[in-house]
């Protein structure tokens, strides 16, 4: 019995390190496969051809799903990720929230994003989708704008609530529900005919590089100036 217990002991101390090392890279990890995924597409689109992914996303999201009932809700979802919106939002968080930290965390990642998809477009200057749009764009297509800003902004939210909002039923909802309202972002742009799948799924790819150095380096900083001292601080997945 006593090899038997010393053999559950240590095997149980290899799965909590195992879990530890996982959750020590997991920021690394995911920004590594982003980047990666991103360089691809900018391949792809380098070359100028359309993509097989965009031909299929064509077909499942324009001719198979588009109706007059559905597209009221598309526009509903790509205005959530308008720089106008969430800027109001990022003003609402300042007055709102305890302290002067999560405004000023949520605007400057804001900031930042939005200048840095405006430069990643100038330098690619994909053409925007022609002739099945639904609402008209100006601007280069590659990156998503709204994809990218959408990622940024409601995936810092998530990174936020969970590490600093208490562990209860709600933490979850919140992120389950930022997380659904970025993957509806995505889709309503190519819904709406403004960008190819490529363009939304490089706009994600981007600011998940971005969330990984900013919510490692910058928002903890900002966010222990002030931040609320009340509740449980969650599990953040790497400080």
């Amino acid at each position: 019995m006593g090899h038997r217990s010393d053999f559950s002991q240590g095997a149980r101390d290899v799965a909590r390190g195992a879990l530890a090392l996982a959750r020590d890279n997991l920021r690394a990890i995911i920004a590594l496969v982003a980047a990666l995924v991103f360089l691809v597409l900018l391949g792809e689109v380098a070359e100028g051809e359309l993509m097989r992914l965009d031909a299929m996303a064509y077909q499942v999201f324009v001719e198979g799903l588009r109706s007059d009932a559905l597209t009221p809700v598309m526009e509903g979802f790509t205005s959530l990720a308008s720089v106008v919106v969430l800027a109001v939002m990022a003003a609402a968080i300042a007055a709102l929230a305890p302290g002067k930290a999560p405004g000023w965390c949520v605007s400057i990642n804001l900031a930042c994003v939005v200048a840095l998809n405006a430069l990643l477009k100038l330098i690619v200057q994909r053409p925007r989708p022609e002739g099945f749009r639904l609402v008209e764009e100006t601007g280069y297509s590659f990156p998503s704008g709204h994809s990218m800003v959408a990622m940024a902004f409601f995936g810092l939210l998530i990174w936020m609530i969970w590490r600093y909002h208490r562990r209860d039923v709600m933490r979850t909802i919140w992120c389950i529900v930022f997380g659904l309202v970025i993957v509806m972002v995505g889709v309503s742009r190519i819904y709406l005919g403004v960008h190819y799948a490529s363009d939304v799924i490089a706009g994600f790819c981007v600011s998940l590089v971005w969330l990984a150095f900013y919510t490692r380096v910058v928002a903890p900083v900002l966010m222990a100036v002030d931040a609320p001292r009340g509740g449980e601080e969650g599990d953040d997945l790497n400080n």
